[in-house]
């Protein structure tokens, strides 16, 4: 009987212990520091309290619809805290919550991180491309 893709799915999600593939939110937290607009809207809202139209401006390339969905994430993460005002035109502030300035914590260590390593990596490039002749990565 050969192994089938769901097989091996099965076997790695055992090997990974009690949480499982999921079961520890390691995947939701990745998932969100990878996405860049959440990162450049937690980054801006470190510097202070924003409102909708200073986040559009200060955040390069983000579309009104992207900011919209962005912002709404972050608030149903808890990292992020909107608050509306009943006035016409509306305001809107948006806010790092308690977790949210620690989320932005997190996204400074490893800005510092990639400074501090970037020659390194640039290097460690440098030398897998000559001995492997490979610019794509792992095959």
């Amino acid at each position: 009987m050969s192994v089938t893709n769901t097989d091996v799915s099965s076997q790695a999600d055992a090997a990974l212990g009690p949480c499982g593939d999921d079961d520890c939110g390691i995947r939701e937290v990745l998932d969100r520091l990878g996405d860049r607009w959440s990162v450049l809207v937690v980054v801006e809202l470190s510097k202070g309290v924003r409102r909708f139209r200073e986040l559009e401006r200060a955040v390069p390339g983000i579309s009104q619809r992207m900011l919209t969905l962005t912002t709404k994430r972050l608030c149903r993460d808890g990292l992020v805290e909107r608050t509306a005002y009943p006035t016409i035109p509306p305001q809107t502030d948006y806010r790092l919550t308690s977790m949210g300035r620690t989320f932005a914590d997190v996204i400074q260590h490893l800005a510092d991180w990639s400074r501090d390593h970037k020659d390194a990596l640039v290097d460690a490039r440098a030398r897998w491309d000559a001995d492997h002749g490979d610019t794509t990565g792992p095959s």
